[in-house]
């Protein structure tokens, strides 16, 4: 069965850098868009990064542009978001998620599994 497991999360000084990293398994990681995802207390679940399959061409929300960066290793099956130039309202659960197919879309309706969540927490 397919599974997602986030890892790296943590609390951190605003300023500071974490990078995160997504273990998938149970399906050809290959043929996925893959994404990062967060969710804020009292706010809906939002689309940070996405990348594609073989090309890797990536996509960003406006927020997070030119301080996270996203990428995946095709050979481990691993998807990463090094998150850099942290701020407080980066203050998130974080999702890893599997596309439905080889497009990328920043709509939460366009992936259909997803991690557990790890908690990032940026300190003013």
């Amino acid at each position: 069965q397919v599974q997602l497991v986030e890892s790296g999360g943590g609390s951190v000084q605003a300023g500071g850098s974490l990078r995160l990293s997504c273990a998938a398994s149970g399906y050809a990681y290959n043929n996925y868009c893959m994404a990062w995802f967060r969710e804020a207390p009292g706010k809906e679940r939002e689309g940070v990064a996405t990348i594609t399959t073989v090309s890797g061409t990536s996509r960003y929300a406006d927020s997070v542009k030119g301080r996270f960066t996203i990428s995946r290793d095709n050979a481990k099956n691993t998807l990463y978001l090094q998150m850099n130039s942290l701020k407080p309202e980066d203050t998130a659960m974080y999702y890893c998620a599997r596309g439905r197919g080889a497009w990328c879309s920043l709509l939460r309706t366009a992936f259909d599994f997803w991690g557990q969540g790890t908690q990032v927490t940026v300190a003013s």
